[in-house]
């Protein structure tokens, strides 16, 4: 896969069936999504390799391979990219299996859209978790994730609470794009409080000043202009 910053608006929709194929792409287009769309694990591979959409929705059975085995495959690659699977399976042994490795959601067709478009917006309403490790070193960067310490070349780094959890927020995407509903989300309780706020830019600018050797230069947190940012590292 692509090590462009994933997409919100853009689904990959894996299904044999041309038709479910079109009803995806004509009513989720009509919410602002774009929907690509593959027949085949081949062709989805394919476009895996030069797009990143922000959500898989996966048939469970293909003709050239397991949907199961492809989600696990994903999830071992892009573990906070969020899977729907839909799947003419209704039964539960189906839905346990397919939840176990690693899918979000399980849908049994015929589906209603409204149904679906409900499910997709809360997954991609869903904060990004904190990565497995406890302590993640980074470039000259050393962060002690249970400890809230960070170290810079060995030297102690003073953060503010906020400061702290926009850091976690931004490692647990790392290399990935964090837009800024995501880091509100993160860091307020209610973030509707900010949504139209530049506080996010404040917080970002004296992260910056204390972690980076130069903060007009950032070498860890990048700017993705017009929907958030991304630590690199």
């Amino acid at each position: 896969m692509t090590t462009a910053p994933p997409d919100a608006t853009q689904i990959l929709a894996i299904d044999d069936d041309p038709d479910i194929l079109r009803v995806l792409k004509a009513n989720l287009g009509l919410h602002g999504f774009t929907i690509l769309t593959a027949e085949t694990l081949w062709s989805a591979r394919k476009i895996l390799e030069v797009q990143r959409p922000g959500l898989v929705l996966l048939d469970l059975m293909l003709p050239d391979g397991d949907g199961l085995e492809f989600c696990r495959e994903l999830k071992e690659r892009h573990p906070l990219l969020p899977v729907i699977m839909l799947t003419a399976k209704d039964q539960v042994a189906d839905k346990v299996t397919g939840l176990e490795i690693g899918a979000d959601d399980y849908m049994v067709k015929p589906f209603e859209t409204s149904e679906l478009l409900a499910r997709i917006r809360a997954r991609l309403r869903q904060p990004p978790t904190l990565p497995p490790s406890e302590v993640i070193h980074a470039g000259d960067l050393e962060i002690d994730l249970p400890n809230h310490q960070v170290k810079l070349r060995g030297e102690a780094v003073s953060l503010t609470p906020k400061e702290f959890q926009l850091l976690s927020c931004l490692l647990a995407k790392r290399n990935q794009l964090v837009t800024r509903e995501e880091i509100r989300r993160w860091l307020w309780k209610d973030s509707r409080l900010y949504s139209w706020s530049r506080v996010i830019d404040v917080h970002i600018q004296h992260l910056r000043q204390k972690i980076e050797d130069n903060a007009a230069e950032p070498r860890y947190i990048q700017t993705v202009v017009g929907q958030g940012y991304r630590f690199e590292g």
